[in-house]
């Protein structure tokens, strides 16, 4: 908390002034309301009681559960006394959460009851927690949230640089393990203030908080529309119906979209007679006839961007009708370039890899300090991306590197290789491609090419369930095909962008 320093809890006791009696959050399961002054009581009051707990500086706090008033009053008392939340998505497998725990080591776990059951006989392998607590309902053999807000709000002042962590985020598994990107105070500033800029947000607004905490995109527009003095309306579990609802009842005029949530929400509104009249701003990643369906109904602006949670979420963004097709135009607090394999700049109009430096550049990658180097390397962040940029400073997404391709439905990230991994397990499947095709609903759909083993058969439905019981069921192929051989490459080899090329064409649901 040095003189230039400004981090989340100094965000958060700067709105308790600015905005005290002003309604910050409401929790539409039970309909709690809180302000801008009690939710700064409640954090200290958990702050705490963190420390009581044994949490120090730059220890790692871990969850596991819906959205809650309560999983956002862990980010600011994180933020109060320095340390670093470990949010886990919920839709993993069961394996897949221990293995992000364990690489994180939080000292305090909180679950929601529904993966409490999922947690509770594995406590044994994770070591490093100290104590397990409900994140909302008591029960389920979990310690009381509750008890750590028994106090009077006075915890120990401690250090805290705009520098230092306060989250981590796995990202996909790009080569057979995901990685914790660690995310600054300092990040998650900038980023807000880059959507705040952009979507033109102030203390009127009202976001309605549909993504998950745990995703630099929930996270980021939460803390951006709190930044702004603005009402978060949060949805524990996303219900078009409902959302279409709220934005009537609550006038909300932001949210957050990947597909398919702007269309369902579109068609359910067309469906209940709900007025869409005041979002007036959304962002994130959507098919052209979508976006301009919902600008013709409301008025509102789509904005379209390009970033990952390495880089804050935002490297470029704009209205989707400045440049229909394009990511935007860089933010303001950033720097962007294209490359070539030799990290020379190539020319306007040429494909090149996205780098990027400036405060939205995460810290690193947590404990993998060689991966850390490599992406860095240069002085700029290496995105794996490729784009354009045209005459005009619009960026122009074209994909992955080769060695870096990943698959986007419905705005989570997979590697192709975790898919090809699962599938390998099978004992009748002997090689397989996977990759990234057009999906109608989640505009991204996974794909496996598969040839099996001489004498075995194989349906498609079943492999996908197989895939699905052992990594987190957003990654299992959609779309299945078995060929008898595959085009190979001079060492053998499948020849993926042929593979590709032959069956990357209109999809059957497998």
């Amino acid at each position: 908390m040095g003189l230039y320093d400004f981090t989340f809890y100094d965000l958060i006791r700067r709105n308790a002034v600015c905005f005290r009696q002003q309604d910050a959050w409401f929790e539409v399961d039970d309909g709690r309301t809180i302000t801008f002054a009690q939710f700064k009581d409640r954090v200290d009051r958990l702050a705490a009681g963190l420390q009581q707990a044994g949490i120090t500086k730059g220890a790692r706090i871990g969850v596991v559960g819906k959205n809650c008033l309560e999983y956002f009053m862990l980010y600011g008392a994180a933020a109060a006394v320095g340390a670093i939340v470990l949010p886990v998505n919920w839709r993993l497998s069961v394996e897949e959460m221990l293995f992000n725990l364990n690489d994180g080591q939080p000292q305090l776990l909180f679950s929601d009851p529904e993966y409490q059951q999922q947690l509770e006989g594995h406590k044994d392998r994770l070591p490093s927690v100290k104590e397990f607590y409900n994140l909302k309902s008591p029960g389920g053999g979990f310690s009381d949230f509750g008890g750590l807000l028994e106090n009077d709000g006075v915890f120990e002042a401690v250090e805290v640089s705009a520098d230092d962590g306060l989250v981590i985020i796995h990202t996909a598994a790009v080569a057979g393990r995901p990685r914790g990107a660690l995310l600054s105070h300092a990040n998650l500033i900038c980023a807000n203030t880059h959507i705040l800029l952009q979507s033109s947000g102030s203390a009127k607004g009202v976001h309605l908080n549909i993504l998950p905490l745990f995703h630099v995109g929930g996270l980021f527009m939460a803390t951006a529309a709190f930044h702004a003095g603005a009402l978060n309306v949060n949805m524990s579990k996303f219900d078009a119906a409902q959302a279409a609802a709220l934005i009537q009842e609550k006038k909300v005029s932001v949210i957050f979209d990947f597909a398919p949530i702007l269309s369902s929400i579109l068609e359910a509104a067309e469906k209940s007679g709900k007025s869409l009249a005041s979002l007036q701003h959304v962002a994130g990643l959507e098919a052209p006839a979508v976006i301009e369906q919902y600008q013709q109904l409301t008025g509102g602006t789509f904005y379209c961007m390009y970033g990952q949670t390495e880089t804050s979420a935002i490297a470029t963004m704009g209205r989707y009708s400045d440049r229909p097709g394009s990511a935007g135009k860089t933010v303001e607090l950033a720097d962007v370039c294209l490359v070539d394999d030799n990290d020379d700049p190539v020319a306007t109009g040429e494909v090149g890899e996205i780098v990027v430096k400036g405060p939205v550049v995460f810290k690193g990658y947590w404990k993998l300090p060689e991966d850390t180097a490599l992406t860095f390397r240069g002085g700029w962040h290496h995105t794996g991306d490729l784009g354009r940029f045209d005459a005009d400073g619009f960026l122009w997404y074209e994909g992955r590197k080769a060695e870096k391709e990943l698959i986007k439905p419905g705005g989570e990230n997979v590697y192709p290789a975790e898919v090809e991994k699962a599938i390998l397990e099978h004992p009748d499947v002997e090689k397989t491609v996977v990759f990234g095709v057009p999906d109608p609903k989640w505009k991204e759909g996974i794909k496996a090419v598969c040839q099996l083993k001489e004498g075995t058969s194989l349906e498609a439905a079943e492999l996908i369930e197989f895939v699905g019981a052992r990594i987190a069921r957003f990654k299992k192929p959609q779309y299945v095909e078995f060929v008898t051989e595959f085009p190979r490459l001079e060492d053998g080899s499948p020849d993926r962008a042929r593979v590709k090329e032959l069956y990357g064409g209109s999809q059957e649901q497998g």
